[in-house]
């Protein structure tokens, strides 16, 4: 595939070689000694970033949207009463169960019983742009059985460190419930799944998750809370590679030119810095039925203004619920162009979207409910850049619903839709999204799921 975009023509190569370019003198973060081993991965991320990009984005909303209204309607079809807002019936208050699952990734497979047998079902039910990620689906399950993370160089069998750092996919699951405190960040090698389903694990107390040149890995049902940086030092990133790493920045999950990553019912709260942050030319993600509470500067995505390579950054944000005590950043883009889509916004305390360097922002049937401070009422903020710039970027709205005062700034063309546009907005939405109205409905069973062998999860 690489090969064919480089015979698209000089300006595909001419993009390619000023993005590894420009990563090479700001990639290097947490990465101590920058060898043959990271050079290498760091071109094959960039090509992936390339290949991964959807020249289409309006296909990809069209068919989330396609199929969050199958959901709505099939679901309609057991219960009409079920479909308006309010109207939820005694059975409808218990969490899990199939007759529970009305978002379109949920459905797919909550109402299998054998979940536990079935679990890479899971990759069947992935929306947005991260679809096509797989994660450990081609390999065997790998069970954690260790909490501990006392080794950084030689992780020990059973523990959390090994199984991620093996250079071959692998569905990681945990055999009891646990806590794990990681010593230093975790660096997550490519085709891995970690599935939290049928155990409550939190990592906690220490560092967080990181994904650095990789692709093809799904975070699933697990707590991430009360993340602090790393110091440091010689850490196994691969099996068959360790290096020096500098001090992590105390992110939940640092997505760093990485593709193909979907990160599904994770519970966040209290990250020193960022909960996600999507950086460095990672694209083809889906963020989806996350609770997020507690924290200042929720998602980055695009860290720096010279980072060029991001404007072919696609992020979707989906059925996720932003919940208490958050102040800003949900997300904050740079470049790139991001479908958000049936989230809840309960509070905020500056503003809920922002960005500069003309990202594209779909915001779709989302319910912002804004805070009392009338200085705050504005969901979106264009950060650094007077209105004479901004005025022309694509941010729309379309069936988000608006309590307590709150409004969104639009702004660019509704129709500026064209067959290769470098800031695409669909001409007119030919599916629609479900309305804001329904989203507490759709996100109500955001965060961690108590999944249960033998019952509907």
């Amino acid at each position: 595939m690489a090969v064919a975009y480089l015979n698209l023509g000089s300006y595909v190569f001419a993009f390619l070689s000023l993005s590894l370019a420009i990563v090479a003198l700001s990639v290097q973060a947490h990465i101590a000694v920058y060898d043959e081993y990271w050079t290498q991965r760091q071109t094959d991320a960039l090509k992936q970033t390339m290949e991964s990009y959807d020249p289409n984005p309006f296909n990809v909303t069209d068919h989330l949207n396609y199929h969050a209204a199958l959901a709505m309607e099939t679901t309609g079809s057991d219960n009409a009463t079920r479909r308006e807002l309010g109207e939820v019936g005694q059975k409808t208050k218990k969490r899990g169960g199939r007759h529970q699952s009305l978002n379109a990734i949920d459905k797919c497979w909550r109402g299998d019983k054998n979940w536990e047998k079935n679990r890479k079902k899971l990759t069947d039910c992935v929306l947005g742009f991260g679809q096509k990620t797989t994660g450990g689906k081609n390999g065997p399950i790998y069970v954690v059985t260790d909490a501990s993370d006392d080794d950084l160089l030689n992780p020990k069998p059973g523990t959390l460190r090994y199984a991620v750092t093996r250079d071959r996919p692998l569905w990681i699951i945990f055999d009891r419930s646990m806590i794990i405190r990681l010593q230093q960040e975790l660096i997550i090698n490519s085709d891995k799944t970690i599935d939290g389903r049928g155990a409550n694990v939190h990592i906690t107390g220490g560092a967080g998750l990181t994904l650095q040149f990789v692709k093809n890995v799904i975070i699933h049902n697990i707590h991430i809370k009360t993340i602090i940086p790393g110091n440091g030092g010689l850490i196994r990133d691969s099996e068959h590679h360790f290096g020096h790493r500098t001090m992590s920045d105390g992110d939940g999950i640092n997505i760093f030119g990485s593709t193909n990553v979907w990160i599904d019912h994770v519970s966040m709260t209290n990250c020193t810095d960022g909960m996600i942050d999507v950086i460095m030319g990672s694209t083809a993600i889906t963020i989806s039925n996350c609770h997020l509470t507690d924290h200042n500067e929720v998602m980055l995505f695009g860290a720096r203004e010279g980072d060029v390579i991001d404007k072919k950054m696609q992020i979707t944000v989906v059925f996720n619920h932003f919940g208490k005590r958050l102040v800003q950043r949900m997300p904050r883009a740079r470049f790139g162009l991001v479908h958000v889509v049936n989230n809840d916004y309960t509070h905020w305390e500056m503003y809920a979207i922002g960005g500069n360097m003309n990202p594209t922002i779909i915001s779709q049937g989302n319910r912002f409910i804004a805070p009392p401070k009338e200085s705050c009422k504005q969901v979106t903020k264009r950060e650094y850049t007077p209105y004479k710039e901004w005025k022309t970027w694509n941010w729309q709205s379309d069936r988000d619903y608006f309590v307590n005062g709150a409004y969104f700034v639009q702004s660019g063309r509704a129709n500026a839709w064209s067959a290769a546009p470098e800031n695409p907005i669909p001409k007119q939405f030919a599916i629609q999204p479900q309305p804001g109205t329904k989203v507490r409905r759709l996100t109500k069973d955001a965060g961690t799921l108590g999944c249960r062998p033998g019952k509907s999860c």
